[in-house]
């Protein structure tokens, strides 16, 4: 591992996400959508790495990783989830090419979105966001990741979609072929996607069926 970084503070974004601001080590820099290998500084887990994607702006002061805890495995995500303020983290160099190529629609399932927050608050940054659309897809209402943020940046252009059930904002319903041949209103635009593997298969899949090219295809599950 490259550098070794202090949790500054930590806040539940959602009942199992968590966000954690980190102290951001001297020369780290990153592109977003960029990823990180990610290891606990404590005896027994330093060589328990796990992938995460910073989800603050590359010019941040700090690091913010956004990151789903899964208490069953009783591994990194969960030892994480109860760290205090004052615990290291060791990170490598970043790495990965799931970053921003040029408008388009991303298309998130769960803490898919991860890698896309720090492209779209850049875009939001800089007046850019016209023109893209985010769609996701979540379980349910309580499980959307900073749904007010993101509804703020993209307004209508944000489409949330709930699989076991759906409210005002979150429609019930699944992210398939027939699905995105309603509500995409062209194919000629770059496609992001970022989620479980099945998920990112689906979508990818029915992307190819619907006429996309794999040159449009940017995705990582």
């Amino acid at each position: 591992m490259n550098y070794t970084a202090t949790i500054l503070m930590t806040e539940l974004v959602t009942h199992d996400v968590r966000r954690y601001i980190v102290e951001r080590p001297e020369g780290f820099a990153f592109e977003p959508g960029q990823a990180v290998m990610l290891a606990l500084n404590q005896s027994g887990w330093e060589r328990e790495r796990r992938s995460f994607t910073p989800t603050s702006l590359p010019e941040d002061r700090v690091l913010e990783f956004t990151i789903k805890t899964y208490p069953e495995h009783a591994g990194v995500t969960d030892r994480l989830h109860h760290l205090d303020p004052g615990a290291e983290l060791l990170l490598s160099r970043p790495f990965g090419t799931l970053t921003y190529k040029g408008p388009g629609t991303f298309i998130a399932g769960g803490a898919g979105l991860t890698p896309f927050m720090a492209m779209i608050r850049a875009l939001a940054r800089d007046g850019a966001l016209a023109g893209h659309r985010l769609i996701l897809s979540n379980k349910t209402p309580a499980d959307v990741i900073c749904p007010q943020e993101f509804r703020y940046y993209l307004g209508p252009s944000l489409h949330s979609v709930c699989t076991r059930e759906g409210d005002g904002d979150c429609a019930q319903g699944r992210i398939g072929k027939d699905y995105l041949a309603r509500n995409l209103e062209t194919l000629d635009q770059h496609f992001y996607t970022c989620g479980p593997p099945a998920f990112v298969e689906t979508v990818t899949e029915a992307l190819q069926e619907l006429g996309a090219s794999t040159e449009q295809l940017l995705f990582e599950s």
